[in-house]
């Protein structure tokens, strides 16, 4: 797929099955991935950790920290999702440095099923949090007339969700593209290096969303109970 397009041009065909570029590469980096993690886990110790084992458990480190300080009650349920989108999708649009690759998140269809991800995820842990009547019950809350807004709401952040990260992602592409043929490639470390802050900021910025949609959904109850007093309608 171009960078710069809407929808994935397929790089193969098995009779009416088509394989885009950006579907190859997400898959293909997503083998990547859990090959990488198999292999660390095989790997990892508790006497003089190697050096690579030492930066992984300070990035677990700070992600369980952050998950915990957005949801205090049973972060460890909302941890592995949170933090394998943190790393996918940075991985994902670092795909985009290595020369004749695109990021797979310039593409809408695989922004939007990172999205659909997040999107199912809230009323899942939700309900596990706060179970299906008090879940539900948000829906109809102050009145129960809100519940199409709220479905609505829902629906539209999850959107803004998939095409925030797609149309960063394609617009840095594009951006540098341009750069390079305006600027030749006398300066290819600073895109690089732009390239770099970007992938890290929009995976991180995806990913803290997904977290404060997931805790909205799961703290929803306890905050109104804290509110009346703790009592439980």
């Amino acid at each position: 797929m171009s960078a710069s397009g809407l929808l994935a041009q397929p790089i193969l065909r098995i009779g009416s099955f088509a394989v885009s570029e950006s579907a190859a590469t997400a898959t293909g980096l997503t083998i990547a991935l859990a090959g990488a993690a198999a292999w660390a886990r095989s790997r990892l110790r508790l006497r003089d950790p190697a050096g690579w084992q030492v930066v992984l458990e300070l990035a677990v480190q700070s992600i369980d920290s952050t998950v915990r300080d957005s949801i205090p009650k049973a972060p460890e349920r909302v941890l592995p999702l949170v933090g394998t989108l943190w790393i996918y999708i940075l991985f994902a649009n670092l795909v985009g440095l290595i020369p004749g690759l695109h990021s797979p998140t310039g593409d809408l269809s695989v922004t939007g099923a990172l999205a659909a991800i997040v999107f199912f995820a809230v009323p899942y842990y939700g309900v596990r949090a706060e179970g299906w009547v008090a879940y539900l019950r948000e829906y109809f809350t102050p009145m129960f007339w809100m519940f199409p807004f709220h479905v609505m709401s829902e629906l539209t952040r999850t959107l803004t969700l998939a095409v925030r990260l797609f149309g960063n992602m394609t617009g840095m592409e594009v951006a540098i593209g341009i750069l390079l043929l305006l600027a030749g490639f006398l300066v290819p470390v600073a895109f690089l290096f732009l390239h770099l802050i970007e992938a890290l900021l929009q995976a991180y910025i995806f990913g803290m969303l997904a977290l404060v949609y997931i805790a909205g959904g799961m703290q929803a109850l306890a905050d109104r109970e804290q509110q009346t007093g703790g009592t439980r309608r």
